[in-house]
């Protein structure tokens, strides 16, 4: 579940970038919410139709169908961030040089990018060598140690690194005298 809440969470970051890319291409995005609502629900009900044949009856063909399953999920996660996130790269290198906060933006998408498409890449690696591969069982509680350097490398330091490049703080405000109400 922790990895399809983190599939949504980055699914709603590429749905931002192609509402930028449509609206600054003045197309529509009036199908993008739907399509965005429509991809998460066949993916949760795929998962959740998985986890209750695997519940019920658990063979190794459909472990092996449920974590290819979820590899192809990560694959189609790397590759809308490659499509959205490449295309709104290109679209931000033709704006004017002397435009405002281009080149800081420029930087952030090609990072996110780059950095999301190489996270979601990793996953979809790793859990299709876990899907045939005993020996690269992701989820070992025997090696703890293990499975904090995976998550590590796909999921935590990558969400770090994208909150650092993409937080903004408020400006400072100057210190106004307190006024009491009368």
């Amino acid at each position: 579940m922790p990895g399809l809440a983190f599939f949504t969470t980055y699914a709603l970051l590429v749905l931002f970038w192609a509402e930028i890319y449509y609206q600054a291409r003045a197309m529509s995005t009036d199908g993008l919410r739907p399509t965005f609502y429509w991809i998460n629900g066949v993916v949760y009900a795929i998962q959740i139709i998985l986890w209750l044949v695997l519940w019920w009856k658990p063979v190794r063909v459909m472990v092996i169908l449920s974590k290819m399953f979820f590899a192809g999920v990560s694959l189609f996660a790397a590759f809308g961030f490659l499509l959205y996130g490449g295309r709104l790269f290109l679209m931000l290198q033709r704006f004017p040089v002397e435009s405002k906060g281009r080149r800081k933006k420029l930087q952030e998408v090609g990072y996110v990018t780059t950095i999301c498409f190489t996270c979601f890449l990793i996953r979809c690696v790793m859990m299709c060598l876990n899907a045939f591969d005993k020996a690269a069982d992701l989820d070992v509680l025997s090696h703890p140690i293990l499975n904090f350097f995976y998550y590590l490398l796909v999921e935590i330091v990558p969400s770090a690194m994208v909150l650092f490049i993409l937080r903004k703080l408020p400006p400072k405000r100057g210190i106004t005298q307190y006024h009491p109400i009368h």
